[in-house]
């Protein structure tokens, strides 16, 4: 198998790269689509697709990502002698067009590819041992999928002064999956604008805030599908109030346990309980005394709260 090309990027801008993006499944969607990503959810690629939202502006660790790329592939090549070029272009499955691929480099002489990485040290641990974050390996695999590749290699710059490169290896059972979940996605949600349930990420709450900022006032008749959702709602409100007692229950007894004492210590663990003086503004006060200057240095911000609550009959 072979992948096929959809349009060459050489030169390309990057609001056109874009706008080719949304006509299909990118490795850095994929694990997003499947669930599995800690900053993206399905619904947030599904309004990008569909031109309802824009992409998330390229932010810092973005920008030195890609300014990095070329030094990582360098520093690949020389410490396993191997060489590797660009694919200038956005590849596409032959037999799942949606399916697309725009890969860091390519392994010369192998059915292999690379992908050029860089992180902060406090990920650090998410590189030990074999260890690869589950986003990067499921982009990995979505990369052989599209390509028909053997492995893949992946290497990245850890806070500036660490390089770590492992080599991942085709596995058909993930590609069938990643496949499965892809078309599903595509076809079902996708083409015919049929939005995937929000999930519990920080992702999925930033987007719903942004679709829906400001109520209209009106009141709805709700669809006996919300009693699902009313019943996980107070199920988990009551486990997570009955973790934060338990949680208060064990710092209380701790506190009693170092009674004046600013540091504890147990085997490992440093435990603190310092004294903090703060300073705060008595809002309050200031609106009454000085109407005026609270009202100049007051800003106007607008936001929703959620609460749900049984009606008394």
């Amino acid at each position: 198998m072979q992948a096929l090309q959809l349009i060459s990027t050489r030169g390309m801008s990057r609001e056109k790269w874009l706008e080719e993006r949304r006509k299909g499944i990118g490795g850095s969607d994929a694990a997003a689509v499947a669930g599995l990503s800690r900053y993206r959810s399905p619904l947030q690629v599904y309004m990008e697709k569909l031109g309802l939202v824009e992409p998330h502006e390229e932010n810092e660790a973005m920008y030195w990502g890609k300014k990095l790329e070329d030094l990582v592939a360098e520093e690949f090549s020389l410490r396993t002698g191997q060489k590797v070029r660009r694919r200038n272009a956005i590849l596409r499955h032959p037999d799942y067009p949606f399916m697309l691929a725009n890969v860091d480099r390519v392994i010369v002489g192998k059915n292999e590819g690379l992908e050029c990485k860089t992180a902060g040290a406090y990920k650090a641990g998410e590189w030990d041992g074999d260890e690869i974050p589950w986003e990067y390996a499921i982009q990995c695999h979505h990369y052989m999928a599209v390509t028909g590749f053997s492995a893949w290699w992946i290497a990245v710059l850890i806070g500036g002064n660490r390089f770590i490169y492992k080599r991942i290896e085709r596995d058909e059972a993930i590609i069938r999956d990643l496949i499965k979940i892809e078309s599903h996605f595509w076809n079902y949600h996708v083409l015919q604008e049929i939005p995937p349930d929000p999930d519990g990420s920080a992702a999925s709450s930033e987007l719903v805030r942004r679709i829906y900022p400001e109520s209209n006032g009106l009141e709805l008749d709700l669809p006996s599908a919300v009693e699902r959702w009313i019943e996980q709602y107070e199920q988990a409100a009551e486990e997570e109030k009955a973790a934060a007692a338990r949680k208060e229950e064990a710092a209380n007894n701790i506190k009693m346990l170092l009674g004046e004492y600013e540091v504890g210590r147990f085997k490992d663990w440093k435990i603190t309980w310092r004294s903090i003086s703060s300073s705060r503004l008595d809002t309050k006060r200031l609106k009454a005394e000085l109407p005026d200057i609270y009202a100049k240095y007051t800003n106007q911000t607008s936001s929703r709260r959620f609460e749900i609550k049984r009606m008394e009959a």
